[in-house]
Formats: structure tokens, C-alpha cells, sequence
């Protein structure tokens, strides 16, 4: 059985390596998975510090990254909470298929640049705190 510390260890490699992945995506210019990915980061770090500050060592099988967040001891900015909201949209694209032309349209290289550097240094807040 894995302590509770190697849980929270599997959320942050897994995290990590999707980092490396997105990396890779972007510079491809595969915006729209990147933006899924990036949405995935998100959340195994949210799900790491559910599982810090929470009993039990099996978070939640939910993808809402305000939902995550409320379920920890995590006090973010306002600023940061909408972020995550609007980030929410991208872990429909991999789960609902009509929904990506929508998104393709929408997100080409600046404004997928922008929303990774966001992810990044909220990335890198969720790590340092956990």
C-alpha cells in the first residue's frame, strides 16, 4: 500500500511529465492538445494537494479544477480561480470530440502561449506549496 506521500509523489511526476509533453506539443504546433494537457497539469497538482489535505490517498475521479481546488486547504487569488475555471473548457476537447472544432478555431500560437505561460507560473505555486 502506498504512503501518503508516495501518492502525492505520483500526481507530481505524472504532472511533470505532461509538462515535458505539452513542451513537445507546442513547439509541433499542436495548440489544442497542449491546452488539454495543460488542463491535465492542472489537475494532477490539484489532486496532489487534495491528497495532502485530505484522509484518504484516492482523490476524487472529477476533471473541474474549482471543484479540486475547494476540496483542499489551497487559498488562491480570485485571478487565479477564474483562470482555472476558463481552464476547465480544455478538458472537454479530449472527452467531447464536436466540441473541439470550436476550440481549434479559437487557439492558434499567441493565445496558446499566453495560457501556458499562466499554467506555468501556476504550476510552479501548486508545487511550491505542496
Amino acid at each position: 500500500m502506498l504512503t501518503k506521500e508516495e501518492h502525492i509523489k505520483y500526481w507530481v511526476e505524472t504532472a511533470k511529465r505532461d509538462w515535458q509533453a505539452i513542451q513537445k506539443m507546442y513547439k509541433s504546433k499542436v495548440y489544442l492538445h497542449a491546452l488539454f494537457f495543460a488542463h491535465l497539469v492542472l489537475e494532477k497538482l490539484c489532486k496532489a494537494h487534495w491528497v495532502k489535505d485530505n484522509v484518504s490517498n484516492t482523490p476524487p475521479k472529477i476533471h473541474n479544477l474549482i471543484t479540486l481546488v475547494d476540496k483542499t486547504k489551497l487559498k488562491l487569488s480570485e485571478e487565479d480561480r477564474n483562470f482555472l475555471f476558463n481552464m476547465n473548457q480544455f478538458q472537454l476537447e479530449g472527452r467531447y470530440p464536436d466540441y473541439k472544432d470550436e476550440i481549434f478555431k479559437k487557439y492558434k500560437s499567441l493565445q496558446t502561449k499566453k495560457i501556458l505561460d499562466k499554467v506555468d507560473i501556476l504550476r510552479k505555486c501548486l508545487l511550491k506549496n505542496l
